[in-house]
C-alpha cells in the first residue's frame, strides 16, 4: 500500500489527519483521493474540483515526482510508493 504524507497546513481543516504517514489501499491517484475522502470526509473537496481534477493550489507527488495526469488522476500507485499531498502557498 502507498504511504501518504500531508503538510501541516491541512490540520487546520482536518485535525485528525495522520501526520506521520498513512498507509492506504489505492492503485491510482484517483482511487487514493476517494480512499482519503472515505477516511476523512470532505478532504476530496479540498484536493479536487467538481470535475475530479486536482485544484490549482494542490500538488500530489509520488516518489518525489509530481503526478502527470492532473485532470483524470490516472497515475498508477504501487505498494511501497510514497505520496506527498501539498498545497501551494502564496502571499506577500
Amino acid at each position: 500500500m502507498p504511504r501518504v504524507y500531508f503538510t501541516k497546513h491541512l490540520l487546520r481543516y482536518f485535525p485528525n489527519l495522520e501526520m506521520e504517514g498513512l498507509e492506504i489501499e489505492a492503485f491510482s491517484a484517483k482511487s487514493l483521493v476517494a480512499a482519503l475522502d472515505a477516511r476523512h470526509p470532505g478532504l476530496a473537496g479540498y484536493l479536487v474540483d467538481d470535475t475530479g481534477a486536482l485544484r490549482k493550489h494542490v500538488n500530489l507527488f509520488v516518489n518525489d515526482e509530481p503526478v502527470l495526469d492532473r485532470k483524470k488522476l490516472g497515475d498508477t500507485l504501487r505498494p511501497g510508493d510514497v505520496v506527498h499531498v501539498m498545497q501551494a502557498l502564496s502571499g506577500g
